[in-house]
């Protein structure tokens, strides 16, 4: 039988649901409240690009959501987007002699 495995959430999918819809938050303002521009927060919150550490303090100080979670989200999130790819990266086995 198939394995079936679920893809991780993307973190700024967490942070959306999570923390700002609860706090009916709109980005903008939560851009704000972060002291960001709106386009980096939307681009984070939609998928678009990645969780970086600056970001993720910013979160825990705002939001009080502990950085080092958000971190390991994102890197779970990376594996598994690159395990959907792997077949595309050639690389043989190193052998040593």
């Amino acid at each position: 039988m198939p394995r079936t495995t679920m893809m991780p959430s993307h973190p700024g999918e967490f942070i959306h649901r999570q923390v700002l819809a609860p706090l009916n938050l709109s980005i903008t303002k939560a851009a704000e409240v972060l002291g960001v521009r709106r386009a980096t927060l939307s681009d984070f919150i939609n998928g678009k690009s990645a969780l970086s550490p600056e970001m993720a303090l910013r979160l825990e100080k705002a939001f009080d959501v502990k950085m080092d979670y958000l971190l390991r989200m994102q890197a779970l999130y990376d594996t598994a987007q690159m395990r959907l790819s792997e077949k595309d990266i050639d690389v043989s086995r190193f052998q040593e002699g």
